[in-house]
């Protein structure tokens, strides 16, 4: 209690003691308004921005909120403030102003039982099928991945650390069991994990398109080696043939394919295909 005190004294609120009816605040002192310098606003305001920007419209609509209860306890000058910033800083318009809004996997309930370690069972329909499945995982880490969310744990199935969507997740129940991670929960490693299905992928990269390509590349690059002022050697791992394929199209002639063979093929395959179906 005594803690306590000392906390709202440090805070300049004025604490009262008397014999009779023992500690108090001083009779018609009010907590004065929520107080943010304008730096901190425009954190907050971008950090809501983007989540506004989310596919989920349960996350939106709870962003929505929480902007409307701190804009009922900023005083007028912060306010407007806020509100003029806010019609001129727009995070992520291509989801913004593109995709409808949409029910997915329910990010509180996961990152809930995330937080009490506590397994999940969900039904489940892989991108290749379809059909609903019944998993049961230990959750570990909630990520997200340029336009959606994943959550990635311990397949009960597979034995073995899993990759799931959450948006083709559904009925999603906490369970009683609890777990304990194998060893310390390490983000890096679980994102960047490689198993007996990784490839080592080799690229030269034109230095024009080096820092967008870092940027978005959804693997960690593990060597990278100047050949010369405008062309950078990149190692990384991945597993994935198909969707690294098709995502590199978008540096057609700036990304040059040096291996695996696997990927080459894949690579001519896909070009043959998007020419034949041009006539």
């Amino acid at each position: 209690m005594f803690r306590d005190f000392n906390a709202l004294s440090e805070l300049n609120v004025p604490v009262t003691w008397d014999k009779y009816k023992g500690y108090g605040i001083m009779q018609g002192y009010s907590i004065p308004p929520l107080m943010f310098t304008t730096h901190e606003l425009a954190t907050i305001m971008v950090g809501l921005n983007f989540v506004k920007s989310q596919i989920d419209k349960t996350m939106v609509e709870d962003a929505e909120g929480v902007e409307l209860k701190i804009k009922e306890a900023l005083p007028d000058d912060l306010l407007s403030f806020l509100e003029s910033l806010e019609k001129r800083t727009v995070v992520d318009p291509y989801h913004h102003y593109g995709p409808e809004k949409m029910e997915g996997g329910n990010w509180y309930q996961i990152s809930n039982a995330i937080s009490k370690n506590k397994s999940i069972r969900f039904q489940y329909r892989p991108k290749t099928n379809d059909k609903k499945q019944q998993r049961e995982i230990d959750p570990y880490l909630l990520v997200f991945y340029r336009d959606h969310w994943n959550v990635i744990g311990f397949s009960h199935k597979r034995e073995d650390i899993r990759n799931f969507v959450l948006d083709h997740m559904s009925e999603i129940e906490i369970l009683e069991q609890t777990f304990v991670p194998y060893g310390k929960i390490d983000p890096e490693a679980l994102i960047f994990r490689s198993d007996e299905s990784s490839h080592q992928i080799e690229l030269d990269v034109q230095a024009s398109v080096l820092r967008r390509f870092e940027a978005n590349l959804p693997a960690k690059i593990i060597k990278k080696k100047e050949k010369n002022p405008n062309l950078f050697h990149i190692n990384f791992v991945f597993d994935n043939l198909d969707f690294i394929n098709e995502w590199l199209l978008q540096f057609p002639k700036t990304v040059h394919i040096l291996g695996p063979d696997a990927l080459i093929e894949k690579r001519n395959n896909l070009l043959e295909k998007m020419i034949e179906k041009q006539y």
